[in-house]
């Protein structure tokens, strides 16, 4: 499990740019089509920006057509935490970082085979390690 800093808020402002920081912590979204993954094609695995948990590996990601990076399945069912959104009117299911509880983004059940589900990523959430594959 990678070193969780701490979830002193001071901490989390430091760490991230503010952008980051509205988005991992304060559970915002950023605009579809201008995160710096949604179209990526690179290689790799998805980190969590927060606490650098390794999430989503490059190979389970696809062009949902959303805007946001999206991908089919996490790593590992105990990376990713889900919990009921009811903002903006709607009901959804939030994505957070099991290690360290940031905001991902949400999970419909709309994705492809072989889950069904669309794991819909903002960009500011991630960090991806090109080539870095998971360990078997």
């Amino acid at each position: 499990m990678a070193d969780q800093p701490s979830k002193d808020d001071a901490v989390w402002r430091e760490k991230l740019t503010p952008e980051q920081y509205r988005i991992c912590r304060q559970k915002g979204t950023e605009p579809a089509f201008t995160g710096e993954y949604w179209d990526c094609k690179t290689p790799g695995q998805y980190l969590c920006r927060c606490c650098g948990e390794p999430l989503f590996e490059s190979e389970t990601k696809y062009d949902s057509g959303s805007g946001w990076p999206s991908f089919y399945q996490p790593l590992a069912d105990e990376v990713i935490a889900e919990e009921s959104d009811r903002s903006h009117g709607m009901v959804r299911t939030e994505v957070m970082c099991k290690a360290c509880g940031s905001h991902l983004g949400h999970v419909f059940p709309d994705g492809p085979a072989p889950t069904g589900l669309r794991y819909c990523i903002n960009s500011a959430s991630l960090e991806l390690k090109p080539e870095l594959k998971k360990e078997t």
